[in-house]
């Protein structure tokens, strides 16, 4: 039977030249459209695995696939066409003189056609809010907005999958909001999203599936609802489940559902017959 994952890791390893095993026989596979959160400590192998999606990390053993290709003998500038990989640091992605010209560099490199280019960078402009500023230099840019440029550049190239490295860090509460945003519509239009990140709260309400890695290795992978609801797993792992979900379980939740303040408010009104105000009040 033909694989159903675009991307399917098999007994996958990596070690870094200074001898450092960072991942160690990794096996997991990434459907389309999953909405995917690697989470995990610092060193524990999510960064390293996710490098190896679009060829930035090659395996020291065993194999990687993407759509069925092993990413091996892959070049980046290929893979790029199929993962497009969104850097923490959006200044590390961006050198070009202008925001359209910027948008437009990716695109030229691997030989688009020109008329197709002009027509995606005109429509990506205004998708993502930056037709006002298509002469600007990027690094005159808001930190929101260079954030949004560096997705700009990965959309342009029409990769199927999208890979985000902590895509709220160093935005603040709205940026951050508007990053999210533009993440889920790409899910909502059948993109397939793999995040990582250190933010629980946000995995719980934006991802559907999360990996938990440790040690090289996969510790935990399931719904968001399926893995913070191991509470002691997630203790020994140096992890934590949202405040607002501890919070449910303390108040006596059975219900693994409860992610965020929504779900607690819904949860409280139909278990207490009260306002949830009053019956949190009962346990302060």
């Amino acid at each position: 039977m033909p694989e159903t994952g675009v991307i399917v890791c098999e007994n996958l390893s990596y070690i870094y030249p200074n001898g450092v095993q960072a991942l160690c026989d990794i096996n997991i596979s990434i459907n389309r459209g999953d909405y995917i959160a690697f989470v995990g400590q610092n060193g524990s192998g999510k960064t390293t695995l996710v490098k190896h999606f679009n060829g930035l990390l090659k395996p020291t053993r065993g194999s990687i696939r993407v759509f069925g290709e092993e990413t091996r003998d892959k070049k980046v500038s290929a893979l790029s066409r199929k993962v497009g990989y969104v850097f923490q640091n959006p200044d590390d992605m961006l050198f070009c003189s202008s925001v359209e010209e910027e948008i437009a560099y990716g695109p030229k490199l691997l030989g688009f056609e020109e008329v197709e280019i002009k027509e995606n960078v005109e429509k990506i402009l205004h998708e993502l809010g930056l037709a006002a500023q298509r002469e600007a230099h990027p690094f005159t840019l808001s930190l929101g907005d260079r954030q949004r440029l560096a997705v700009a550049c990965v959309l342009s190239l029409s990769p199927e999958i999208f890979v985000f490295d902590e895509p709220t860090t160093g935005q603040d509460y709205f940026g951050g909001k508007s990053i999210m945003s533009l993440i889920d519509q790409l899910h909502a239009k059948g993109k397939t999203i793999v995040i990582i990140t250190h933010d629980m709260p946000l995995v719980a309400e934006h991802a559907r599936r999360v990996v938990v890695m440790n040690q090289g290795q996969i510790a935990l992978d399931g719904t968001p609802g399926d893995v913070f609801s191991q509470i002691e797993q997630l203790r020994r792992l140096s992890l934590r489940s949202p405040q607002v979900t501890l919070l449910a379980q303390n108040l006596g939740s059975k219900d693994q559902t409860i992610l965020n303040v929504g779900q607690m408010y819904a949860w409280l009104e139909t278990e207490y017959l009260v306002s949830p105000r009053a019956a949190i009040g009962d346990f302060i």
